[in-house]
């Protein structure tokens, strides 16, 4: 058999020799297929992106494919937080702010599209394990609503209060109670650059004056970035600038001035049964009585309209002996339960085999994989158990 085959090689190439044509005829078909055959490669690569970049126009066609949020607009929103840090330094990396389409961030969107606002707030609750992308998930739902001009209610890290305050004093207008003034203007900072555009555009006023010592106070009538501009310049002040703002956008809101799309992340850090902040006889102080906590509980209430609420509950926002489960009921307990119900969860989970392939090719595509072996999607499955947080931390040695 071996020679049969043999022979018939032996003849192919003496005709070849014979006949210089069928020699050029069969290099160039050969050359025709070595150009041709990377081409099926190189459509695989773009599977993973999309040029849909307005959250508003995401389907399911998007889901598992990343879109970029252009520059200005990243700035814009998330120059205060929102970002995760380590996403934040991977977004340096690689030179653009990419998120990945997934379907709780589709269904929240969804839900916030059919609601009726001129009904009672609706409060949409994140919850899942450690690292799944809920902070991601809001992200989505904040680029959404800066497009579509909702004022943003934004609190990037509320666990940031409780556990590591830049500075605590005591409150001058309310006895027992705690302040965390540069906190407070920080904030106010973030709301100002996030929404200045839309302030500017919507010429929102105060509904009465506030006196905030014998000789200053901010008359009736006068606009939010007056407002919000005294608490920054004021830092004593900021506490309760903070409380006054707040309540006047749920004014404004419920009267069809504007419309609100309140974010907090680690919403459940605002019911935990103790911070880390002292008071002056040397006990630690609970949430209630640190004065930025009401305002934010004031405005996650349903008594106004015209608004979304997007809260997310993260075992990272509570303390050792409090992290036993990832489910609402088990974080926010009883009382904050009780506040939020009812409510709609979104579970947010691992990646799906589509969204683990889609972010590996991401990662190619941007040289942070450069050195693989065959099989290595296997190995950084299996390591990872598709959690997109392991899965990032896991490439960085790559």
């Amino acid at each position: 058999m071996f020679r049969k085959q043999f022979g018939k090689l032996s003849r192919v190439s003496t005709h070849l020799q014979r006949n210089p044509i069928a020699l050029c005829a069969s290099s160039r078909t050969a050359e025709m297929s070595t150009n041709v055959a990377p081409a099926p490669a190189a459509a695989t690569i773009d599977e993973f992106r999309t040029n849909v970049t307005n959250p508003g126009e995401h389907s399911a066609l998007q889901v598992a494919k990343f879109y970029t949020i252009p520059a200005e607009q990243k700035k814009q929103i998330f120059t205060g937080g929102g970002l995760p840090k380590q996403y934040e330094q991977q977004i340096k990396t690689f030179t653009e702010a990419c998120l990945m389409v997934r379907s709780p961030g589709l269904e929240l969107l969804q839900y916030i599209k059919n609601a009726d606002l001129t009904k009672p707030t609706v409060r949409y609750v994140l919850y899942g394990d450690n690292g799944v992308g809920k902070t991601l998930t809001m992200a989505h739902a904040l680029h959404y609503g800066a497009l579509n001009d909702f004022l943003l209610v934004h609190v990037p890290w509320a666990p940031n209060w409780m556990k590591r305050p830049k500075e605590s004093s005591n409150s001058a207008s309310q006895e027992g109670f705690i302040d965390l003034p540069f906190d407070a203007a920080a904030w106010l900072v973030h709301f100002k650059n996030q929404n200045a555009q839309l302030l500017q555009k919507l010429q929102l006023k105060t509904s009465k004056e506030y006196v905030w010592s014998k000789r200053e106070s901010t008359p009736a009538g006068a606009s939010l970035v007056e407002l919000v501009e005294h608490g920054v310049a004021r830092i004593k002040y900021a506490s309760e600038t903070t409380a006054a703002l707040i309540s006047e956008l749920k004014l404004l809101a419920t009267n069809g001035q504007c419309k609100i799309m309140v974010a907090i992340d680690g919403f459940n850090a605002f019911f935990h049964p103790i911070t880390r902040i002292f008071s002056d006889n040397k006990q630690r102080v609970s949430p209630d009585r640190i004065t930025l906590t009401q305002p934010f509980l004031d405005i996650t209430s349903y008594d106004w309209t015209n608004g979304v609420c997007i809260l997310s509950v993260d075992k990272i926002a509570m303390t050792e002996g409090y992290m036993d489960s990832h489910m609402p009921r088990y974080l926010l307990g009883k009382e904050g339960f009780e506040h939020l119900d009812p409510f709609v969860p979104i579970q947010v989970g691992n990646y799906t085999d589509k969204e683990f392939q889609s972010c590996i090719n991401y990662y190619l595509d941007r040289h942070w994989i450069s050195k693989t072996q065959p099989g290595f999607e296997n190995q950084l499955k299996f390591m990872s158990n598709m959690n997109p947080y392991t899965l990032m931390q896991l490439v960085r040695g790559l």
